[in-house]
Formats: C-alpha cells, structure tokens, sequence
C-alpha cells in the first residue's frame, strides 16, 4: 500500500515541459531583442554627429582660416586692376543705340543720376533726451525774430585787453635773419617768435604785442585787391578753406533772408582746388562766386603742409576780416545748415560769451589725446612729445575739467566776436599750432588754460555741433603746396 502524499488527495499535478519553458523563454528573448533594436538610418545619423562633432572641435581654426584665406587672395586679385568705366561721350552712345534699338527699353538705358552723400541737404533738428522728452539740442529763435534781430556792436564784455599791436619785420628787422630753424615751422609769413616772445604773449596789458601772421610783405598768402576789398565790407562772416583740392565746396542750407543780406560766406582757395573744382563742374562765375560762396583764390600759400595753410583763415579771421564784428568757421569736410545770425544769438549773444566751440566727443584730456593722435599717425610722435613735454614742465594739469567744464575741444565750428582778447587768444592759438604740431584740438585748451582772463566761452555739447552741421568727412588727401624758393638770405620757408 502506498504511503498518502504529503497534500493529500486534493493536491493538483502540474506536468512541466523542458521544452516548453525553452519555447517561451526564446520568444521572450526576440521579443525583448526587437524592442532594443534601433533602426539602421537613426545608428548612422547618430555616428555622423557624434564625428561632425569632434572634426569641428578638432579643426575649428582651420575651417575659419581656409575661407577668410580664399576671399583674401580673391580680393588680392583686385589689387592694380581698375575697372573699364565709359566716359560720357561713350555712355551717350550707348543710351542712343539701346534705346534705339528696342523703344520698350529707353527707361532702363538712361544715364543713373550721381549718388550725393546721404547728409547732404539735410535739415532735421538733432534731439536729445530731456527731463522724459525729447528736445532740440539747438534752440534758434523763431524765423519772424531773427529777420527783425539787430547784430550788435559788441564790446559790451569787460577785459584787461583794450587793443592788439601784430608784430611785423618792420618791428623786428633782425629776426629775418637771426632766428631760422629747420626743425620749427616758422617762417616768414609766421615770423620767428622765440620762447622768450611766447612766455610775453601771456602776460596781459592793454595793448599787448605779439605774432599773429603776416610778419613780411613776402610772407606769402596773397589775394586780389578786389577780393580783399570785398573782404574789407564784410561786417559778420562765415568762412571755410579747401587747399589742395581734398574736398568739395558745400553750400550752406537754412539761412533767412536778413542773413543772405547781412553775411559773407568766403571760401579761401588755392589753383589746386580751383583746378579740382572745375573739373568737377563746380566753376566760379564771373562775379567770384559759386552759389553762396564767394570765391577768394589764394597765392603764395607759406606752408607746405596744408593743414597749417588752412590755420590762417580758421584762426586768423580777424586779420584777413579787419572791419568784422563776428565770424563763423567751419571746416570743409561739413556743410553749415543754420542761419547764421541765429546761430550767434543762440551761442554767442544770449550766453552773454565772446567764443563758442564744440566739447570734445571721446576725450577730456590734452594729455589722453596726445596719446590718440599719436596711435592714429595723425602727427609725428616726436613733435606731439615735444609739445607734451612742453606743456608739463609749464604746469599745465592733467584734470579733464577747465572752468567748470570740459578740458578737451573739437575746432571744426569756432564762433566768435572779434574782440581784442579773442583776437589775442587766436594768435597765440596759431603760433602754437606752427611751432609744434597742426593738431590745434591739444593747443587750444593749454592756451586758454595759461590766458587765463579768457572765460566768457561757451563750450557746447557735441549735439550743437551736430546740429549745426552735415558732416560729410574729407573726401581726398590734399596735395601740398608748391615749395616756394629760398631767398638769397637764406630765409627758410617751412
């Protein structure tokens, strides 16, 4: 008999099957090897980013050097090589024979009109932001107002500086012969002031005498007898100067009818630019002038350098204008947008100042922009260090505030009454900018810091500036004067 099992009789008998269990277990297996499966486009799409990848980081400054190497060398191709440009007589031709040709495409054959500089012309108000607004950087008086304005005599301004004596060879006979160098500029236009006359330029009296141009009959900068009579019966000015033929004649927009009848617009000249002006169809009628512009063609200019040539009308105004009360300069790279009597009320008499120049716009100090002209190859770092060194053993500080504002100007508008003070600062101003470098913008503060009895200037921000002008910037690099002969006493003009 057999022994009961251990469950009983109502335990349950399972039969298991290896093989079953090794179906099961195999179709378990495809099943789970199907789900990790990936497919084959997704594996080489993922292989090739992954080794995108790491060329790029691998060879990253050769994919950026290779490109910028190809443009070089095609741009390098371009070098010497000047494109075939038709003249007009061979433009004319061409329209005549494509319009000829088919009538459908006369429009597309006519000649492209010349594309003038996008500032030009142009009369919007420059705006600054003001107390949650916007305002005019520069307030003019109505247009009624300023046609009825009465320019003032002037002088009303106390100053220790009651007349000017301008040194000449018939003051100094011997400095034509005594006082020559190779290294400073002076010449016989100049006059040969030594350090010691510098030092005396800055001591005030009423009738102080110093170098101010025109220091012998053969110092050069000539004009007709018709022009400086015109010059003469100018009683308000604005002028500019293009010498060697650098940039084009701009005429000046904005101005009212009272100004067209009560101020000169003088351009000063040299044959370099007359000829340049010609021949771009910019020709001065038989009256001398050009649109606004009356033209006063300069002989004999005394320097080589024409950034020194355009010093004498910028600075010495009041000698080339006897009769004038008040100018406005304004370099040849801009064009004057602004009525000029109402730019002297808005900045010269309702300020109640003698002078009015623009801030400078990136730089506060003479000593910092010593260093920008010399990085900008704008002088030769010798003569900016020796105008530097200058001014530090004469004690000039390195502050960047002068008077309560900024130490640091930009010359491109100078307005101003032409009274004796002014007049003195001008010359001196000038003799500075000869004896060391043309960058009058380092000279200008010193000589006003060491006057010192000069402080009725209105040092506007560079907004005015802008306001007041379109800027177009220099167009050419002008071509130095015609070297003039040494005389037989051995005078050195430059």
């Amino acid at each position: 008999m057999s022994s009961p099992s251990m469950f009983g009789n109502n335990s349950v008998s399972i039969p298991v099957s290896d093989e079953e269990d090794d179906e099961e277990l195999n179709r378990k297996r495809v099943r789970v090897r199907r789900k990790r499966k990936k497919p084959l486009s997704h594996r080489v799409r993922h292989d090739l980013g992954k080794r995108l990848v790491r060329f790029i980081v691998r060879y990253w400054a050769l994919l950026i050097f290779l490109p910028a190497a190809v443009l070089l060398c095609y741009e390098a191709t371009k070098i010497g090589k000047e494109p075939a440009v038709a003249d007009d007589e061979d433009l004319d031709r061409f329209v005549a024979e494509g319009a000829e040709a088919d009538p459908d495409l006369e429009p597309i054959f006519k000649k492209p009109p010349k594309v003038s500089h996008p500032n030009l012309n142009r009369m919007d108000p420059v705006t600054r932001w003001v107390d949650g607004g916007r305002e005019p950087c520069l307030k003019l008086r109505p247009s009624d107002e300023l046609e009825l304005l009465d320019i003032p005599n002037g002088g009303g301004i106390e100053s220790p500086v009651r007349n000017v004596k301008y040194l000449s060879e018939k003051d100094l006979p011997e400095q034509n012969v005594t006082r020559r160098s190779k290294r400073i500029k002076f010449n016989r236009f100049s006059g040969y002031p030594s350090l010691e006359d510098r030092d005396r330029s800055f001591v005030l009296n009423q009738t102080p005498a110093v170098h101010c141009g025109f220091f012998s009959e053969t110092g050069g900068f000539k004009v007709s007898e018709a022009d400086q009579s015109y010059m003469d019966s100018c009683k308000v000015v604005v002028s500019t100067c293009a010498f060697g033929g650098g940039d084009d004649l701009y005429q000046p927009i904005g101005m009212l009818n009272a100004s067209l009848q009560k101020v000169c617009y003088v351009a000063f000249w040299d044959d370099i630019t007359l000829a340049a002006q010609e021949n771009a169809g910019n020709t001065v009628g038989d009256d001398k002038f050009i649109g606004n512009w009356r033209i006063v063609l300069v002989d004999d200019l005394p320097f080589v350098d024409q950034r020194l040539n355009g010093k004498i009308p910028k600075m010495l105004g009041h000698r080339l204008f006897p009769n004038a009360k008040y100018s406005i300069w304004v370099d040849s790279k801009s064009q004057f947008r602004r009525d000029p009597l109402g730019v002297l009320e808005a900045l010269l008499w309702r300020t109640n100042s003698v002078l009015a120049i623009s801030e400078h716009g990136a730089r506060s100090s003479v000593y910092d922009e010593a260093t920008a002209v010399v990085k900008k190859n704008k002088a030769r770092p010798e003569e900016v260090n020796v105008q530097i060194t200058q001014y530090k053993k004469d004690g000039m500080p390195e502050d960047k505030r002068l008077n309560g504002k900024k130490a640091l100007n930009e010359a491109s508008i100078i307005v101003r009454e032409h009274t004796p003070v002014v007049n003195l600062f001008m010359c001196i101003w000038f003799n500075e900018a000869v004896r060391f470098t043309s960058r009058d913008q380092l000279s200008f503060p010193y000589v006003l810091w060491r006057l010192k009895v000069l402080k009725d200037v209105n040092m506007f921000p560079v907004c005015v500036r802008k306001d007041l002008v379109n800027s177009i910037g220099h167009l050419r690099k002008a071509k130095p004067s015609v070297k003039r002969t040494i005389s037989s006493t051995g005078d050195d003009e430059a």
